[in-house]
C-alpha cells in the first residue's frame, strides 16, 4: 500500500499511539506463548495439543515470531523510524493464524474457538486501520 491508498481515518500521532498499544500487546503475547505455552495455546488448540511437546513447540515458536514483530515494532517508534511495515507484517501474519484456524475450525475447542478467531480478525482490522496514518507527516 503506498500513501494514498487504504483508509486514513487517523492523525500520525494517533495511529502511533494505537501502533505503540498494539505492538505492546502483540510483543506481551509472545512472552506468554514462550514462558507459558499451555495457557497460550489450550484456547486456540485445546488442551490435549497444548499440553504434548509438540503443542509447545509451535506455542514458542508462534511466540518468538509475536516478541519479535512487537519489539520490532516498538523499538522503531522509540526511535523514530518507519513502523509501518512491522505493523503491515503483524497483519499478515494474523491473517495467516486466521486462515489456519478457519482451516480446522471445526475441530477447535468450541468455548473458545470463536473467541479466538474474533481476536485475531480484531488484530488484523487494527493493522489496517493504524498501518496507513502511522509513518504519514503531520498536517
Amino acid at each position: 500500500m503506498g500513501r494514498g491508498s487504504g483508509p486514513v481515518v487517523m492523525s500520525r500521532s494517533q495511529a502511533r499511539l494505537a501502533a505503540q498499544g498494539l505492538a505492546g500487546v502483540r510483543a506481551l503475547i509472545g512472552v506468554v506463548a514462550w514462558a507459558a505455552p499451555r495457557l497460550a495455546l489450550d484456547p486456540w488448540v485445546g488442551p490435549d495439543l497444548a499440553a504434548s511437546a509438540e503443542g509447545r513447540l509451535l506455542s514458542r515458536a508462534l511466540g518468538a515470531r509475536d516478541l519479535a514483530l512487537g519489539v520490532g515494532a516498538l523499538l522503531a517508534i522509540r526511535h523514530g523510524g518507519p513502523v509501518r511495515g512491522w505493523i503491515e507484517a503483524g497483519g499478515l501474519a494474523d491473517t495467516g493464524d486466521a486462515g489456519a484456524t478457519l482451516l480446522t475450525f471445526g475441530r477447535l475447542p468450541r468455548r473458545s474457538r470463536w473467541l479466538v478467531l474474533a481476536s485475531i480478525v480484531g488484530a488484523i482490522a487494527a493493522a489496517y486501520v493504524i498501518a496507513p496514518s502511522v509513518d504519514a507527516e503531520e498536517e
